[in-house]
């Protein structure tokens, strides 16, 4: 069974993962932009609140939760381990940074008012900023997070059940009370892909989805969107929510 430190991250390839799942925006990823930026704009009630901090853990690739962001936080941290991944946040989040094949996302973010006198390269360069570091270790910043995503990550990291779980807990953990977030899993993803590595996948469903995630949210929904876009999986699943004030033990 191949843990998470077992995967070739220091090979992962981010152009090739972004030609394959970005460069052209797939509809299912368009309908999770949508619902998470109406999730974020209703909790927020589309005022823009003061000092909020945001994170998306395990960025890879993948700039859309962050943008999705911009106009609710003061700061956005985009959290990622693979040193190519952070070698390409670095690269979009530079001065001027941000390639074009973003501007398609944000364009369905416009729909919202509140996105409208946001400036999204601008605004990337003034307030984002990337970490290298590994999502365990996020049981060391409890608490410290107003707003958060995590897409992808905790269930494409490993086969492990408990690695899965830890991996939820971290993230849930290091958000304060209240506050809104969104995360998606691929539905019993058997492993993938990114050009000629493979890398390991546990099998979420929804059920344990709900239940990773139950004890650390006062709202939570899930959507099952049964797009397939690759071999060796069923689907996509969407959670939105809000984190509840209890602190679980690692």
């Amino acid at each position: 069974m191949d843990r998470n430190a077992d995967a070739p991250w220091s090979k992962f390839d981010p152009e090739a993962y972004v030609d394959v799942n970005y460069r052209t925006p797939l509809d299912v990823d368009l309908l999770i932009l949508r619902a998470m930026r109406d999730h974020f704009s209703r909790c927020f009630g589309g005022v823009v609140p003061q000092s909020v901090l945001g994170i998306d853990v395990g960025a890879g690739a993948n700039m859309y939760p962050a943008l999705a962001m911009l106009p609710w936080c003061e700061k956005i941290v985009l959290l990622e381990y693979a040193q190519p991944n952070v070698a390409y946040l670095d690269r979009q989040t530079a001065e001027g940074g941000v390639d074009a094949t973003w501007g398609a996302f944000w364009d369905v973010l416009l729909e919202d008012p509140a996105y409208r006198d946001v400036e999204p390269a601008e605004r990337i360069a003034e307030i984002v900023r990337v970490e290298r570091g590994n999502l365990f270790d996020l049981d060391a910043q409890p608490r410290r997070y107003d707003l958060g995503t995590m897409f992808f990550v905790a269930d494409s990291m490993s086969e492990c059940p408990d690695e899965f779980r830890r991996g939820v807990r971290c993230f849930m953990n290091t958000l304060s009370p209240g506050a809104p977030f969104a995360a998606a899993f691929m539905k019993e993803s058997v492993g993938y892909w990114v050009g000629d590595q493979h890398y390991p996948a546990y099998r979420v469903n929804e059920e344990r989805a709900r239940e990773s995630l139950a004890e650390f949210t006062g709202e939570l929904e899930i959507r099952d969107l049964h797009q397939v876009v690759r071999k060796g999986h069923e689907g996509m699943l969407l959670v939105l929510g809000r984190r509840n004030s209890t602190v679980a033990v690692p």
